[in-house]
Formats: structure tokens, sequence, C-alpha cells
């Protein structure tokens, strides 16, 4: 098994097996699946993605074909480096190459600067969740994405072998308050952005889902940015992008 960073020419083989993988571990309407492979991994979409430094896609290869791939992102230096998905051809699963896969960009996304790894899967792939259960992650917590005008509920993952994310200050407590706006931001739950990381800012210091607020650029330390129809976090004060995440641009 040949296991490389990804090229332009891979992008069909890389929107089959997303697709294929998808129909077969997600509960999602085909009408979703289309429109997150066309957002993510079209021509264009696909050569942006390989063109930035903090983002790492890799393929497997056998007999000259692409067999699965994984995407992953550096968030930010000496903290996460997020594997945003791993997907086998399901005709070439049980053959080692998602553990060949993990396994390779765990250690790439570390050369990167990654302190520890971190994944999301949504709670009703079983056969997702299990992976990371058999490969050393516990599950730190969740979360609420939509996606097709539906609420689904996402696995959060940390390989218990990595470091703990120092927090961003001097202090131990992970939680900052935000005393002149009655806000907190958690220090650990970090999500990268173009300039500097973003911090998710909720009304009450348990960080419950029903309590987020919105984001926190740590770059200018403000609370002042908006959000596009595409998911696409951006601060009034710095230009700091916080780029749509894996299912933003699947709503509607």
């Amino acid at each position: 098994m040949n296991l490389r960073e990804a090229t332009h020419d891979d992008g069909e083989a890389i929107r089959r097996i997303a697709r294929d993988s998808m129909e077969a571990s997600y509960s999602l309407s085909p009408r979703a699946i289309d429109g997150a492979i066309t957002q993510w991994y079209d021509d264009e979409t696909l050569a942006e993605k390989l063109d930035e430094d903090d983002t790492l896609l890799l393929v497997a290869e056998e007999a000259d074909e692409v067999r699965g791939f994984t995407e992953s992102d550096l968030v930010n230096e000496g903290g996460n480096g997020d594997l945003l998905w791993l997907h086998v051809d399901p005709d070439y699963r049980g053959q080692g190459i998602g553990a060949g896969l993990f396994e390779r960009t765990r250690e790439a996304l570390s050369e990167m600067g990654a302190a520890q790894l971190r994944a999301k899967v949504l709670d009703d792939n079983t056969e997702g969740n299990d992976f990371y259960t058999a490969y050393g992650f516990e599950q730190v917590g969740t979360d609420t994405v939509e996606i097709d005008d539906g609420s689904y509920v996402e696995n959060i993952y940390l390989h218990a072998d990595d470091a703990e994310v120092e927090p961003t200050t001097e202090s131990s407590d992970p939680v900052r308050t935000l005393d002149d706006q009655g806000l907190y931001v958690n220090e650990k739950q970090v999500e990268r952005g173009s300039k500097a990381p973003f911090l998710t800012a909720y009304s009450d210091s348990e960080f419950a889902e029903e309590d987020k607020y919105g984001y926190f650029c740590t770059n200018c330390e403000t609370l002042d940015n908006a959000m596009d129809t595409m998911g696409r976090v951006k601060c009034n004060e710095c230009g700091n992008l916080r780029k749509a995440t894996r299912w933003d641009a699947t709503y509607g």
C-alpha cells in the first residue's frame, strides 16, 4: 500500500470514495451527501485545499487505484490537529487501509506541529465510532450539527496518548471570563482561523450547547464577527477567517 499526499489528479477518486463511504456509513439523505461532496471536493475547492499549508490530504493507493483518503487540518501549532475525514472504499474495508491512513495522518500532523489529535464523527456512524475507540481515542464531548434541515449529534474524540492542549493564557483554568460581556470562552475548544484560532463563547461557564453564543477571535480578542451563508466566520476587526466546518456548507 502506497500512502502519499493527494494531487489534483485524485479528485475523481476522492469524490467517488467519499460518496460511497458516506452512503455506507451515514443515515443521510442522498441530497445531503451529494451536496456535501460537491461543496467539499469539487475541482476548485479541492485545489484550494491542496494549496493550503495547514490542510493535509493523504490517499492510500493499491494497484494504481486510490482505495481511501484522509482530510485533516493543523488548527494551531502546539495544539490541535483535526482529523476531519477518514474514508475507505467500502469494497476494501477490513484490509488495514484505514489503520495505515490513520497512523500516517497522525504522524504527519505531529510533524506539522500538532500536540494532540482530535477527531469528530456523527453518533449514528457506529463503524466510525468503533474505529476511533479501537485505536485509542476517548470521547471527550459532543456537538450538534444541522445537516439538510435535520439535527445530528457529533461525538468528539481525543487520542489518549496525546498531550493535553495547554490553555492560551498563563492560567491553568481553561475558562476565560469576559467580564464586560457576561460571557465565557473555553480555551481548549479551539477552531482554526486564517490569522489565529477562534474560541467558542458561551453565556454560561458549563459550556452547554444551548448556551453557545458565538466566536471569540484570539487575534484581536473580540467577539465582533459575522457568519455567512456558507458557515465562514469573519472577524470584523482584523479579518481573521474561520472557514466553514465540514458540515456548515451542507445546510439546506
